[in-house]
Parts: C-alpha cells; sequence; structure tokens
C-alpha cells in the first residue's frame, strides 16, 4: 500500500492500529511523545515527536501523510478544519463528540435515543436544586470535555451530593444526564465507509469504577432480536455523523428491554478489541480500511466463536501487570497484549487479554481465573466460593413435557445436586408448546448447555424433538403413565428413534440413572465431574458392603424387620 496514515495519539489504541497496518505495508506516521507505545512497534523516520493538541505538529504531520485519523478525540479540531490532508472522521464530528453535552444534543436533533442532558452555566448548588427537580435524582454530574474511563463523572443521589459534585469536577465545563436505570450496558462497533455504516456484533460490557473491565462477545442474556436492534441503533447513530473509520457506540439495555445511547467515541474503542481474535478483521484492520477506502465484506466483521475481553489494569505495584501476564501465559485460548507503557499506576489500562473458546460457557471458564488475578492484584479481596459459583453456569438441561413429571425427576435431579452438577429445569411441551420448545432446544449449545435430559410419557415425542433440533447429547427418560402399557408406549416411543437422531433411553422412571449418564459424557470433558462419578460409585460400594457386613451380623429376619418394612 502506498498511501501514509498519519494517527493523532500514540497510545495502546494506536499501538494495535499499527500492528494492523504492518501486515498490510501501511506506513503509520504518529505524532506523541519519543516512546509512546504505537511508535515502539514501528521503526522509521515518519513519527512526529510532540503534542497531538500542538498546532504546528499537526499541521507537520499533515504535510507527510495522505490522510490523518485519531486514536483520541482530545484533540485541537481547529486546526483539522483548516488543513488541506483528508481528515477520517470529519474535524467537524470530532469537535461535536469530543464535547459529550452537544454530542448528546446532536444525536437528540437526529432523532437517536439517548438519556436527556441539561448543560450547566453557573454551577451553583440552586442550578442543582432545578437541575434535581427537572430530571429527578438521581442524574449524573459530567464534564463536557476531556473526560473518559469514568474521570470527569460523579453520580449525583441526593441534595447532599450537590456541592461535593461541584468541588470534584471543579472549573471543567458541565453537564447533568438523566439517570438511565439499565439492566445491562452493550457496545457496538460500527464501521463507517463509503458506501456507509457497517456493523460488529454486539457486546456486553462491564464496568468497574466507571472502567471497562470485562467484554462478552457476543453479549449474553440478550435476544436476537435485541441483538440485531442494537446494531440498527448504532448504525443509525453513526450515520449522523460525517466521516468514515471505526466508532465505537456504547449504550444502555433498559429494564422494559428499550436501548439508549450512551457515548459514541469516533475511534476504535475498548470494547472492540476481542475483535482482534473473534473476528477475521479486527476492528484496526476494519478502521484502516474504511478510511483508505479498501474492501470490508460485510461477513468479515462476524464472530467465529464467542470471546471474552479483559482488561489488564495497573495495580498496587509498578510491575502488578507482569504477573497477571505471566499467570495468563498457561491459561488456554488466551491471547494476551500489553501495551509497552512501563511501570503502571493503579486503574492506568495495561494492557488487555482475550479468551476464545467454542462456548461462552467454556470461555467463562477460562476467564474466571484470570479475573481473580486481576482483582488480587488490585488489592481486592477474593471471595473463592463466589468465584466458584461464576463459573457455575448451567451444563445439564433437565426438560420435562409437564410438570407431572417432576415426581420421576426428582431422583434424578437429587444425583445433579450431590455431584454439584449445575443445572437447568424447564417445561417445554413438544406438542402443546413447540415453538418454545425448538427455540430453547436450539439455542441450548450456544448458552452453555452440554446435555440434555428430557422425561415424557405417552407418546413420549419431546426427547426425540429435543434431539432433532440441537447435536448435543439427549437423554431420554420414558415416564410410566396411567394407560393399560403402563410406560411401555414411551419407552418404545423414545428407543425407536429414526436413523440419524439418536436418544439415550433409560429405563421407565429411572432418572437416576439419566442423570449419572449425564455425568458420565460430562466426565469427558470435565474431570472435576469425571471425579465425582467415581467417588458417586464408590460411596455406593461403600453403602453395599456396610450393609452386606449388617446382614451377614444381624441374621435375614432382623434385618428386614428394622430396615425394610
Amino acid at each position: 500500500m502506498d498511501k501514509k496514515v498519519g494517527v493523532l495519539g500514540g497510545g495502546q489504541l494506536g499501538r494495535m492500529l499499527v500492528e494492523a497496518a504492518n501486515r498490510l505495508n501501511i506506513q503509520v506516521n504518529v505524532l506523541d511523545k519519543e516512546l509512546a507505545p504505537a511508535k515502539q512497534i514501528s521503526a522509521h523516520d515518519g513519527h512526529i515527536s510532540g503534542s497531538f493538541k500542538d498546532e504546528q505538529s499537526i499541521r507537520i504531520l499533515a504535510e507527510k501523510c495522505d490522510v490523518i485519523t485519531v486514536e483520541i478525540e482530545h484533540v485541537d479540531t481547529k486546526v483539522l478544519a483548516q488543513i488541506q490532508t483528508p481528515v477520517e472522521p470529519s474535524a467537524k464530528t470530532i469537535t461535536t463528540i469530543q464535547d459529550k453535552y452537544l454530542q448528546k444534543q446532536h444525536l437528540i436533533e437526529g432523532g437517536i435515543a439517548t438519556a436527556e442532558s441539561v448543560a450547566i452555566e453557573h454551577k451553583t448548588v440552586d442550578e442543582l436544586t432545578a437541575v434535581g427537580n427537572d430530571l429527578g435524582l438521581p442524574f449524573m454530574l459530567k464534564a463536557r470535555k476531556d473526560a473518559y474511563d469514568g474521570r470527569g463523572n460523579f453520580p449525583v443521589r441526593s441534595a447532599s451530593d450537590f456541592q461535593k459534585a461541584l468541588e470534584f469536577l471543579g472549573d471543567r465545563q458541565l453537564y447533568a444526564e438523566k439517570w438511565a436505570d439499565f439492566r445491562l450496558e452493550l457496545a457496538v462497533n460500527v464501521v463507517q465507509t463509503k458506501d456507509g455504516p457497517l456493523a460488529f456484533p454486539t457486546v456486553e460490557t462491564i464496568h468497574e469504577d466507571s472502567i471497562c473491565k470485562l467484554v462478552y462477545a457476543p453479549a449474553r442474556n440478550v435476544s436476537a432480536k435485541i441483538s440485531q436492534e442494537a446494531q440498527e441503533l448504532a448504525k443509525r447513530a453513526v450515520a449522523t455523523f460525517t466521516g468514515k473509520g471505526v466508532y465505537g457506540v456504547e449504550m444502555f439495555l433498559l429494564k422494559d428491554d428499550t436501548l439508549l445511547i450512551n457515548e459514541i467515541a469516533p475511534r476504535p474503542h475498548n470494547s472492540g478489541h476481542y475483535t482482534i481474535e473473534a473476528c477475521p478483521l479486527s476492528q484496526y484492520d476494519a478502521h484502516l480500511r474504511a478510511i483508505l477506502d479498501l474492501p470490508i465484506p460485510e461477513s468479515s466483521l462476524q464472530i467465529r466463536e464467542p470471546a471474552i475481553m479483559l482488561n489488564i489494569l495497573g495495580g498496587s505495584q509498578p510491575d502488578s501487570h507482569f504477573e497477571v501476564a505471566k499467570t495468563a501465559l498457561s491459561n488456554p485460548r488466551t491471547s494476551i497484549h500489553l501495551y509497552g507503557k512501563g511501570a503502571g499506576t493503579k486503574g492506568r489500562k495495561m494492557g488487555h487479554m482475550t479468551v476464545t473458546a467454542s462456548t461462552m460457557a467454556e470461555a467463562e471458564t477460562l476467564i474466571q481465573p484470570l479475573i481473580d488475578i486481576v482483582d488480587k492484584v488490585k488489592g481486592k479481596a477474593i471471595d473463592e466460593e463466589a468465584s466458584l459459583k461464576k463459573q457455575n453456569k448451567p451444563l445439564v438441561a433437565v426438560i420435562m413435557g409437564s410438570d407431572s413429571d417432576m415426581n420421576v425427576l426428582q431422583a434424578g435431579v437429587a444425583v445433579l445436586e450431590k455431584l454439584k452438577i449445575p443445572y437447568t429445569s424447564r417445561i417445554t411441551s413438544a406438542h402443546r408448546t413447540p415453538e418454545h420448545m425448538a427455540t430453547f432446544v436450539s439455542s441450548a449449545a450456544s448458552n452453555g448447555l452440554e446435555v440434555i435430559i428430557a422425561a415424557a410419557g405417552g407418546a413420549a415425542h419431546l426427547p426425540g424433538m429435543a434431539a432433532a433440533y440441537t447435536a448435543l447429547p439427549v437423554i431420554g427418560v420414558p415416564v410410566r403413565s396411567r394407560t393399560a402399557l403402563d410406560g411401555m408406549d414411551s419407552l418404545l416411543s423414545e428407543v425407536q428413534m429414526p436413523a440419524g437422531v439418536p436418544v439415550a433411553t433409560i429405563g421407565i422412571n429411572n432418572s437416576t440413572n439419566a442423570a449419572l449418564l449425564a455425568a458420565r459424557i460430562l466426565g469427558i470433558k470435565h474431570g472435576w465431574i469425571q471425579r465425582a462419578v467415581e467417588d458417586y460409585a464408590a460411596n455406593s460400594k461403600s453403602q453395599v458392603l456396610g450393609k452386606d457386613a449388617t446382614l451377614a451380623d444381624v441374621g435375614f429376619q432382623a434385618y428386614f424387620d428394622r430396615f425394610m418394612k
């Protein structure tokens, strides 16, 4: 590639942009201080040393490049509006977005759902009192500019917070934002191209101390409908701005399942780091292609397999982040990115890790030890029991056509609980709720389930229908019905499945064996479950031997009278 790209800012986003550019032989000229993270991996004489806010430095950079972009929006946009070199996204867009209040007003004018906001003019307690009456309490008081990772935000929960909030935010320009009572925080990275916007998948973000900690891709516990609505909302929002490239769109999913835009960044975003490992094209590849008008197949933005991204923050010691990275080296399916920032300071982003796996449940299991070590270096107390519970996602689905089958399933559920195998139980009739059954079973694997136990009586179609909708192993439990056939109809219905749709059928009403068979299947992958099954068998052996010893000691009739009547 013969075009040169100029980047204002040389932090971690610039570093990952350079990594993507290097693979295409695209030269990136970075304006930032010497040995900035992005410059460390790009050795040429095109870089400029100085501040990315300095007018003269920006002009020098522009003369050496074919296009200018940003890795941080807090730049001098007046200069960007004057230079002849194309700026992507446009200087006008960056000007609007870098002032968060103007950004909100722009979105509202464009008909985009976002939180109601009020500009703060006088910064007095009386003014905040009026705002509280208008927006209601609580509300967020925010700095309009130069605020990120929670710096510049103050949650105002009561009138007693008014003075504290004003003192905390100092002499900065402020605005107040209506409180969003959200259920989840979501994000979508949108690629604005010359032909229109494209969207990466909807992801879930978890924040701690107002800093993004985790990103789950795709978003968990979100329907396909809401995920698509989030993508469409993000694309509509970005389409109101001018300029190509990747935009990071953060949003709230409210408790009534409506969506609100929170903030938009005119650049690649922390919520999109997962794309490096999880998608054919990363957000950095896409940003370069967009600003240079290179092809971006829409299918290349899709997730190949579930991923979880975890930020590595500076901890209590200057080298705390290295302790995290060393632990991650032995963690399977984990990619580590350190940003070359030297000694760490508490709360500073020093790197990130991404775990990929065939299922989200597996990825969650893999990431949990890394979350624990990240919390440890932050000085956060680790609750080992809580940590284990976080990994306790259901592995078995116990489904039934009617709640009348629960009596039969009780013994099997007791076995799952004894073995500490996490499970979920649902009523999904193959005849009365076929759509519900099909939806639940077909999404079981993507939700982390690994085995299905299905109980049914009479015609007993549920196990077979479940097997038709999933590649997971299905274990059928024939239920004895009140017919002359006494459960044989259920047994034969489940045993006599057509070739290609297998159901592992156990004896009539024998949910105990169904649970143990499920445990043995899971034990192939999960060593702790295999050990639990072995312990269960050893305990059963011990019980039988104990009973035999008692029988030999007291004799048949005494044993019978004591234990069998």
